[in-house]
């Protein structure tokens, strides 16, 4: 949203209120400059970003799972078949050593860059949220329940590092300890504040995005809250775990966090 609105390029205007105000005029700062913000303030080399992203990458890689697909040819509309075995986000030979050579994206002396950063991508994710009285009426398969949600601020420069407060306040709405958790499900603006989140709370980097996250898959807006619920339920049925958590930042400064129960 903040390329599109108050930009260079751009024509819309923003009373002298807001620009005056330094935490509101910090909602306009593109989401990069915030990612070197907190890469800077609390100081995440651009190494560990990198090595971060990386096995992300190989992660998601690990779960793609092959499928038969029909091709048909544009000229000869001749029908084939052709085993489709990765995603289009995921890039052949990421390893923190490549990633070291990609330049900087937004400040000539950053860390944040075209592949520790969420890829332009688009998706589709649905779920379908109903009481458990009409689930049952209707003969639905119960998933999984929603438990709670909590939403919290944060100063809009670090905007990324909502889910490292987000998730504390759903966790003592709840009730939950972290070690209650058998996973999570952080979304991956930037591996700046994704690593940065998951140290600050302490969480065990192998509970975190178990099959990649978005530095890998990407960040489809709109998509990704569903997408990480039905991620989530699916890697809590394959591996016999019961309780996640989802998160992500928001930018202009919030955080939000999310716990369900897999109950399938």
């Amino acid at each position: 949203m903040t390329q599109g609105f108050g930009g260079k390029v751009s024509t819309d205007e923003f009373s002298e209120e807001v620009l005056s105000n330094q935490e509101a005029k910090d909602c306009l700062m593109r989401m990069g400059f915030t990612s070197e913000n907190v890469a800077s303030d609390y100081h995440i080399s651009r190494a560990a970003q990198d090595a971060f992203a990386a096995l992300k990458a190989e992660k998601l890689r690990a779960e793609t799972l092959p499928v038969m697909s029909k091709v048909v040819d544009p000229k000869t509309k001749a029908v084939s078949e052709a085993l489709v075995d990765f995603d289009d986000t995921i890039r052949d030979g990421v390893t923190q050593e490549s990633l070291g050579k990609l330049k900087p994206a937004f400040s000539k002396n950053g860390s944040t860059h075209a592949g520790n950063a969420i890829q332009v991508s688009d998706g589709a994710a649905a779920v379908l949220l109903a009481r458990r009285s009409v689930a049952e009426r209707l003969g639905l398969p119960i998933l999984g329940k929603f438990v709670a949600a909590a939403t919290i601020g944060v100063p809009p420069r670090i905007m990324g590092v909502g889910p490292a407060y987000a998730i504390p306040k759903v966790l003592e709405k709840t009730g939950l300890m972290l070690a209650d958790i058998d996973f999570f499900e952080i979304n991956e603006a930037f591996a700046s504040q994704a690593m940065w989140s998951v140290q600050h709370l302490g969480i065990p980097i192998d509970k975190v995005n178990v099959h990649g996250g978005a530095i890998a898959l990407g960040h489809p807006l709109g998509c990704t809250g569903s997408r990480q619920v039905a991620t989530g339920l699916n890697i809590a049925k394959q591996y016999g775990a019961r309780v996640f958590v989802t998160s992500m930042c928001i930018g202009s400064g919030m955080g939000m966090a999310a716990v369900f129960v897999r109950e399938q």
